[in-house]
Formats: C-alpha cells, sequence, structure tokens
C-alpha cells in the first residue's frame, strides 16, 4: 500500500519539512537575534533576524494548510482503496466469499482496519518529515556543540528502543479487541438477517443477552488495550521530558564553562522543546506500525481468496428453448414450462436450485483467520497452523467441485463447460437470502436502467407489489432504506420477485417466493405469474397449493431425490407421501 501511494507519502513528506521549517530553524534565528542584536546592541541585526523569522513562521503556516490537506488525501486514499480491494474481493469471490470467511470479519476489514491504514499513511509522512527536520536539528546542534549534538542525535533512536518492548503487549491486546469486535459484528449481521424469525419464536431476547454479552467483552477488551495505550503515551511522554531536562542541564554547564553563548543557550532551550515533537511522532509511527500489523493480516486472510471457478478454454454457448437436467436428484424441467419442485425438507430444494444457478453448497462454516482470545505462544502458533489448512482444505475442496464436470445440463451442455458469465445471463436463481439493497425504488427494481416504465410496471404488476409502488413518497424516485426496513416482509419479496421478473431471464429458478404473503396475493401472483412466464423456463421451488395448480409439471423430491413426477393433481390423486405434504398447507390455506 504504502508503495502504491507512494507520491502523496513523498509529496506529503517534502511538505512536512516545510511545515516543520518554524520548529527546526525558528531556535536558531531567535538565538541569532539574541546574540547580535541584543547582547550585541545592534537594532539593525535584530531587525533583520525577526523579519526572517517572520518569513520562516508564514512559511510554516502556509505549508501547515498543505500538509493537512495531504494528510487527509493520503488518509482517504488508503482508507477507501482498503474498502475497493475488499469490495472488489467480494465481488470477484461471488457466494463463495461469505462461506470461506465470516462476514463480521470482512466488514471489519472494511471498516475498522481501512481506518488503520489511513491512519499509518497520514503519520508515515509526518514522520518522514520528522526525521528531516530531526536531522537538520542535530546537524545545528553538531556545529555548535558536539556533545549536545550527539544527545540529540543518539537520543530519539535510543527512546524509542526503549519503549519498543511494551508494543508486544499492546499488539495482543489490539488483536484480542478485533478478534471480539470482528465477532460482535457478526453476531449483529446474524441477528439482523434473522430477527423476524427470533420474534416470532420469542428468541430475541436469548440473542439480545448474548449481544450484550459479547458487548462487554469488546468494552473489557478495549479498556484493556487502551490501557496498555494510554502506558506507552505516557512513558513517551515521560521520556521526552528525560530528555528534555538533560539537553537542558548539559547546554547549562557548557555556558557557564563558557563554550556556548546566551543565544546559543536559547537556541538549546528551543531544540530541546521542538525535538519532544518529533520524538513523539516515531512514537505515534510505531505504534500505529503495530496496529497496522495486525490489521494487515486481517486483510491478507480476506484477500488471499481466490474464486475456484475457471473457465474452459473452448467454452460452449448454453442452448436456448432447451431441457435442464440435474443428474445427482433425477431433475428435469421441460423448456417453455412452469415446474415445481416439492420437498419435505426445503434444504434439499434450496440445494437443487444451488446447483441449477451453479452455486457452490453452503454446508460447512466460514474459517476466521482470527485466534480465540487467550491462545499465546506454542498454542497460538499451532491454532494458526491448523486454520491455515482448515482454510487450505475448503478452498482445495471448493475448486475440486468447481473443475469437475458440474452434473446439470441445459440441453447437452455441461454447466462446467460455459462460461460463468452466460450461466449467470441465462439462468437467474432468486431465492430467500436475496437482499434488497438502499436506494430508489427504481434501481431496486431496474438497477441497471433497461426496463420501460410500462414494463417496470407490468413486473409489479405480476408481483402483486402495486402497493409497494403506491406507499412510496415519491414513487419511482422514493427511497428505500438498507435491506428494505421500511418494508413489510412481504413487501420485500414482492419486490425481490418483481426484480427477478425484470432480468427476464431464459431459465428463472424461484425458491419459495411467496412464503412471506397471504393466500389472497399468493394466488394473485400464481396466476399472473404463469402467464408472464408463459412459453419460458420458469423452476419454483413450492409447496404452496395455490402455485402448485398453476404449474405445468411437478416434481416430488423425497431424500434429495426425485422419486414422481407429473401433473399436481394426478400425484395428489395417487402419491400418499407427496399428498401428505401438500394437504398441510392445503390447510392452512383453508384456516
Amino acid at each position: 500500500m504504502v508503495r502504491q501511494q507512494a507520491d502523496v507519502v513523498i509529496t506529503g513528506a517534502f511538505v512536512g519539512i516545510l511545515w516543520f521549517l518554524p520548529g527546526s530553524v525558528g531556535p536558531f534565528l531567535v538565538g541569532r537575534a539574541v546574540d547580535q542584536g541584543i547582547t550585541g546592541g545592534s537594532t539593525e541585526a535584530l531587525l533583520k533576524w525577526c523579519l526572517l523569522l517572520l518569513l520562516i513562521v508564514l512559511v510554516g503556516g502556509v505549508f501547515g494548510i498543505v500538509m493537512h490537506t495531504f494528510a487527509v488525501r493520503s488518509w482517504l486514499i488508503a482508507l477507501y482503496r482498503t474498502t475497493k480491494l475488499v469490495t472488489r474481493k467480494t465481488t470477484q469471490m461471488g457466494h463463495v466469499m461469505p462461506q470461506r470467511a465470516p462476514t463480521g470479519e470482512i466488514l471489519s476489514v472494511s471498516s475498522g482496519d481501512s481506518d488503520q491504514f489511513g491512519a499509518l499513511m497520514e503519520c508515515l509522512s509526518r514522520a518522514a518529515a520528522a526525521l528531516m527536520a530531526y536531522l537538520l536539528v542535530a546537524a545545528i546542534v553538531l556545529s555548535t556543540s558536539v556533545q549536545l549534538g550527539l544527545v540529540v542525535l543518539v537520543a530519539a533512536p535510543i527512546l524509542v528502543g526503549l519503549a519498543m518492548p511494551l508494543l508486544k503487549p499492546l499488539q495482543r491486546r489490539q488483536a484480542t479487541e478485533r478478534t471480539r469486535s470482528a465477532d460482535l459484528t457478526s453476531m449483529a449481521t446474524d441477528i439482523v438477517a434473522g430477527l423476524r424469525i427470533l420474534r416470532g419464536i420469542g428468541g430475541e431476547h436469548t440473542f439480545g443477552r448474548n449481544y450484550a454479552d459479547q458487548s462487554q467483552k469488546v468494552r473489557h477488551a478495549g479498556v484493556s488495550a487502551g490501557t496498555w495505550q494510554a502506558l506507552v503515551d505516557a512513558i513517551g511522554v515521560l521520556f521526552s521530558g528525560l530528555f528534555l531536562v538533560a539537553l537542558t542541564w548539559l547546554g547549562a554547564r557548557q555556558v557557564i564553562a563558557g563554550t556556548l553563548t546566551v543565544g546559543q543557550l536559547i537556541s538549546f532551550f528551543g531544540y530541546a522543546l521542538f525535538m519532544v515533537w518529533p520524538i513523539q511522532t516515531f512514537f505515534e509511527l510505531a505504534q500505529k506500525w503495530v496496529r497496522c500489523l495486525v490489521s494487515a493480516h486481517k486483510t491478507i486472510a480476506v484477500m488471499e481468496h481466490q474464486p475456484p471457478w475457471r473457465e474452459e478454454r473452448e467454452p460452449k454457448p448454453l442452448p436456448l428453448a432447451a431441457p435442464i437436467v440435474d443428474e445427482k436428484s433425477g431433475f428435469a424441467a421441460s423448456p417453455g414450462r412452469l415446474t415445481l419442485v416439492v420437498s419435505a425438507l426445503p434444504d434439499d430444494s434450496a440445494a437443487l436450485a444451488d446447483r441449477l444457478g451453479r452455486y457452490l453448497p453452503a454446508d460447512t462454516d466460514p474459517v476466521s483467520a482470527e485466534l480465540d482470545e487467550g491462545i499465546k505462544g506454542r498454542a497460538a502458533r499451532q491454532a494458526r497452523a491448523e486454520r491455515q489448512q482448515a482454510r487450505a482444505r475448503r478452498a482445495a475442496r471448493d475448486l475440486e467441485i468447481a473443475h469437475g464436470r458440474w452434473g446439470v445440463r441445459v440441453g447437452d451442455v455441461d454447466l462446467a463447460e460455459a462460461t460463468m458469465a452466460d450461466v449467470r445471463r441465462h439462468i437467474m436463481v432468486s431465492d430467500t437470502a436475496s437482499l434488497v439493497f438502499a436506494g430508489t425504488l427504481q434501481s431496486a427494481l431496474d438497477p441497471h436502467q433497461v426496463l420501460t416504465r410500462s414494463q417496470a410496471e407490468q413486473v409489479l404488476h405480476v408481483a402483486a407489489a402495486e402497493d409497494v409502488f403506491e406507499a412510496m413518497p415519491g414513487g419511482w424516485q422514493g427511497r428505500i432504506d438498507e435491506r428494505g426496513r421500511g418494508l413489510s416482509g412481504g413487501q420485500r419479496q414482492r419486490l425481490v420477485l418483481a426484480r427477478a421478473l425484470a432480468t427476464d431471464p431464459e431459465i428463472l429458478v424461484l425458491v419459495e417466493p411467496t412464503s412471506a404473503v397471504d393466500a389472497h396475493t399468493e394466488a394473485m401472483i400464481a396466476e399472473r405469474l404463469a402467464a408472464h412466464r408463459r412459453g419460458r423456463t420458469t423452476i419454483v421451488m413450492s409447496v404452496s397449493p395455490l402455485l402448485l395448480h398453476y404449474a405445468d409439471d411437478v416434481a416430488f423430491l423425497q431424500d434429495g431425490h426425485v422419486v414422481a413426477q407429473g401433473r399436481h393433481e394426478d400425484l395428489l390423486r395417487n402419491n400418499r407421501d407427496y399428498r401428505r405434504v401438500v394437504a398441510r398447507n392445503m390447510e392452512e390455506i383453508d384456516v
């Protein structure tokens, strides 16, 4: 990152040198004014040195403003570059990313760690300028007094070195704080995503208590890290003060001995005060560097993930108006027909939808790169190695699955033989995890802005989502909150359905598209969906009798395999297991 924005860092350092000019040259000018103007009794010399000092102060003030501009620019470049990298990596990985890394860990890198990198870049320019000022001051005092010059030259490295042992405990406590904070973010994300379900089963209080307990752990970790941070800061101030006392004492002795003038002594007082600033800047750089090492490990753990997909050298185009077949389950859907998949276990039908859309199975939990609290030394190295091995095994498994035959064919073309772009263009899977992003109603429905007004109104009508438009102040330009928080569950689900219909894919796969709506609305959607998608392949995972009534074909899954296929009425009459699954939903609708 430093290499990529080296031009900004170097320019900021040169600007910083001019910003430090009053502190690095000012005491020398004051000393000259005292020796030649006051002690020497020359008004002309006093005026000359005072005017020169004023000029230096004005230069420092102007470049202080410029330095602040470069500092903010350097900070923001590092911050948003990290955010862009995480966003790009997440987009590159797609649905695989949350299977590889915890959501809280990704969000922590994008928000907290990116800010740490920005703070380091700002401090780096300032520290480089402080180093130049430090060397300039050392040269000035060496030319005046070798003894004092050597003290100034070696004091800063020695003082920073003495504080370094304190940075290791600080790093461990900051790592613990980051880990607990990332876990808290993951927990908050899960709670928000499942809040409606939690309320339905009365589990929000349990999860609320768990969140509160984790919040306290984060607070305790923050207090512990803050205590060590305060200790490091206090030692920095203490060592800087000791340096100031030593430098002043040595300078006073030389004045008494007659080897220094009064003006030179005043200059040394000024330099003793000024050198506190560069030394504290060096301390600050060391601390931020240590914090950024923690952030860098986390960021690398996120960025090192690679997508498992490999494009064929000679990909085959997916044929149009062709049947789609899943070899694992035995499922087949004829082109241009509405096919419903019924399963007593929703996970089986959801897994089928994933295969039809060429999505990797999410059957394992992501492995965090962060270590659990309290693990140190050899145990920490072993735990880190085990997690790295687990991550490598997961990546290898994904590669093996993605690089072989996929087992889903469109016509005679296996999905693995086509490009991923072709698969995504022809096959659209819309499931219950589909999200609504913040923005206008128009951008939520038509993010690529390809629909006409009549087409947008049509898909809203098919999804029975006209009330979403009517409830929006501002109509199409009405604002929707993140995740559609201002909408009811049914409205959000119907908006997602309308968005999927708006893409008008060759093959549309819908997973429980009406689970959050009432029976009356579901009946309207079923009738309109069948009419709207007539002539195009549509596959719906649902046990809703209202949708089944309009199905051209129905496939019945048991233990992940198709055990019966035909018309809904025939299966209902001839298959007892099918009747048992569907009848429960018929009773719910009647009630």
